[in-house]
C-alpha cells in the first residue's frame, strides 16, 4: 500500500505552510494532496504559489495532486476550480460533483475525495466511466460496506481511506468560528488563523465531541486505522491517508511507513499514536458503530 498526506484542512499562515511541506518533501510519503478544500477566503497562498509547491514535491518524487474546495457558494470560487482543473500538469482531487464535471468533460483522469457521496458500486462504476482513476472511501462508511464495493470495484480504479486524522464530517455555508465570536461570516476577520487545529467544542460534561474548522466540523478524536493494516490491505485498499495536523504529522507518517515497509508491529505504533493524540483515538465508523466509539481490532 502507498502513502498518502491530504490536504491541509485548517488554515495555517503562509510560513507555516511552506515549512511544512518543506519537512513533508523528505518523508516517506507517495503522495501530496495540495490546495484549499474549506474555504475560498484563505488565501496565504496563491493559486502560483500552490502550484510552484507541486512542483518542488513532484522533483522530490512524490505524485502531487491537487485539491478543489468541497462547497463552492460564488462565481469566483467557480474561476478558480476551472484553474484548478484546466492546470494540465497535475491530477486533481474532484471535492464536489461540480470539479467532477469540469474534468470529465475535459476527458481528464481524475480522483474523488472523502467529500463526494461513493455509497455504492453503481456509483462507482458511473465515475469510473467518467475518468475516475482513485477514489477517497467517505468517512462515515463501513469496513463491510467497503468490501462489498471492493467486491464490485472497476478495474484501474485505485481506493484510498484516510486512516489517521480527525474526521471531516460536515460543510455548511454559514461560518461557525466566525459565529464563535459574534462575526458575521462576510466580516470574519480571518479568526481561523487562531486555531490552527480548529476550535474544541466539548458537550456539557466537557467530552470533547467536535472541532469547529470554519464552514467545516471535523471529529474531536483523531480516526486510527493503523491496527487494521493487514485488514485494509486484505481488502484491497491501495492508499492510506494521512490528514496534516499542526504538530506530530511527520512522526505519524514515520509510524505507518514502518508497518508497511519495515515490517513492524501495528499494535506498539498505534501506542506511539496514542501518546500524540491528547483527545483520544476512534474508529467507531470502521466497525459500522458511532463514529466516537473506538473498537478492537479485528481478529482475521
Amino acid at each position: 500500500m502507498k502513502l498518502s498526506l491530504g490536504p491541509v484542512l485548517y488554515y495555517w499562515s503562509r510560513d507555516a505552510l511552506l515549512d511544512f511541506y518543506r519537512e513533508a518533501a523528505d518523508w516517506p510519503l507517495d503522495i501530496v494532496y495540495l490546495g484549499e478544500t474549506v474555504c475560498s477566503k484563505r488565501r496565504n497562498l496563491t493559486p502560483e504559489d500552490w502550484l510552484a509547491l507541486a512542483e518542488t514535491l513532484a522533483a522530490a518524487g512524490k505524485e502531487v495532486v491537487l485539491s478543489t474546495l468541497a462547497l463552492l457558494e460564488a462565481e469566483s470560487e467557480l474561476l478558480t476550480l476551472r484553474r484548478i482543473c484546466g492546470n494540465g500538469r497535475f491530477t486533481v482531487e474532484a471535492n464536489d460533483l461540480g470539479a467532477v464535471q469540469l474534468l470529465s468533460s475535459q476527458g481528464v483522469p481524475f480522483v474523488t475525495g472523502p467529500t463526494v457521496n461513493i455509497y455504492n458500486p453503481r456509483t462507482l462504476a458511473l465515475l469510473a466511466r467518467k475518468g475516475l482513476r482513485r477514489w477517497v472511501l467517505p468517512v462515515e462508511l463501513s469496513r463491510d460496506t467497503l468490501a462489498a464495493l471492493q467486491g464490485q470495484r472497476p478495474q484501474g480504479v485505485e481506493t484510498e481511506v484516510l486512516a489517521f486524522g480527525r474526521l471531516p464530517l460536515a460543510l455548511s455555508a454559514r461560518c461557525f468560528t466566525a459565529r464563535s465570536h459574534n462575526l458575521p461570516k462576510d466580516d470574519c476577520q480571518y479568526r481561523c488563523l487562531d486555531y490552527p487545529e480548529g476550535r474544541l467544542l466539548s458537550t456539557r460534561e466537557e467530552e470533547p465531541f467536535l472541532v469547529l474548522n470554519g464552514i467545516q466540523t471535523l471529529s474531536a478524536r483523531h480516526v486510527n486505522l493503523l491496527p487494521e493494516v493487514a485488514d485494509l490491505d486484505r481488502l484491497g485498499v491501495d492508499v492510506l491517508r494521512i490528514s496534516p495536523q499542526p504538530t506530530h504529522t511527520g512522526q505519524v507518517v514515520e509510524g505507518f511507513a514502518a508497518c508497511l515497509r519495515a515490517g513492524a508491529d501495528p499494535r506498539s505504533a498505534a501506542a506511539g499514536l496514542e501518546r500524540i493524540s491528547s483527545l483520544g483515538l476512534c474508529n467507531g465508523y470502521w466497525y459500522g458503530k458511532g463514529g466516537m466509539e473506538r473498537r478492537q481490532m479485528l481478529v482475521v
